[in-house]
């Protein structure tokens, strides 16, 4: 029989999530929250949001969140069995600061703005969130699908079905998700903006249409953002007349 030694303790690979048959998804997994008080899920996943929050992603390791909690790993690790299982959680905590109605409006176009400069909002207010690693498996939290039922039967409302449907929740997600991401981690001072247009300049035969638009200086990440949805809204609509 394989097994992993994890702090300490000895655990069957099926045990700790390798192996045929075995869950991978923290969602699908039964929660463990009878193990050693006071530690919960939710307190694992206020702990790991604010130490993302203050660190990223990059400092967020088990053994970190462990410190954080008071708590051993052993302990830890019998609530949450991967590092992929705290940003699971994590991120379906940033859903949940997502307003979702309790019931649609007349409109919606309305609807479905609204819903996603909310959840962009709050991206914005977790950074890491945005530059999370592309996942190995589909977000199945309860706010998050919470917030995805709302907004496919907002588009469902709008006229779309099946296949243009799924069409359109990815692009509104990727755009929130690009647009975050770039808008978090894109770092480009006042002198580097105002080098980069001159170097442009100089390369204008090149370049013409990339240097008369100011495209390295543009950095009104909530217009471009809005303008953005607007395209994508009005394509939308386009496709329920067609």
């Amino acid at each position: 029989m394989e097994v992993n030694v994890i702090a300490g303790k000895e655990r069957t690979k099926s045990e700790s999530g390798g192996g045929g048959g075995a869950v991978g998804n923290v969602w699908l997994r039964p929660q463990r929250d009878k193990g050693e008080p006071p530690l919960t899920r939710a307190r694992i996943v206020r702990a790991a949001v604010d130490l993302l929050d203050e660190e990223g992603m990059e400092r967020l390791t088990m053994r970190r969140l462990a410190e954080r909690l008071q708590a051993g790993a052993t302990t830890l690790y019998w609530h949450v069995k991967t590092k992929g299982d705290v940003i699971d959680l994590a991120v379906d905590a940033i859903f949940g600061e997502t307003p979702v109605p309790d019931r649609h409006g007349d409109d919606p176009r309305q609807d479905i703005a609204t819903l996603v400069n909310d959840w962009r909002r709050a991206m914005l207010r977790h950074p890491w969130a945005a530059t999370v690693p592309s996942r190995q498996r589909p977000l199945m939290g309860p706010n998050f699908l919470t917030w995805m039922e709302f907004l496919q039967s907002a588009l469902a409302r709008a006229g779309l079905t099946e296949k243009r449907l799924n069409a359109a929740t990815w692009a509104l997600y990727n755009h929130v998700m690009g647009a975050t991401a770039t808008q978090s981690s894109l770092r480009l001072s006042a002198e580097e903006a105002r080098m980069g247009q001159e170097y442009l300049e100089r390369q204008r035969e090149r370049y013409p249409t990339v240097a008369a638009n100011q495209y390295i200086s543009d950095d009104d990440w909530d217009a471009n953002f809005a303008l953005g949805l607007e395209f994508l809204l009005d394509g939308i609509e386009a496709q329920t007349r067609s």
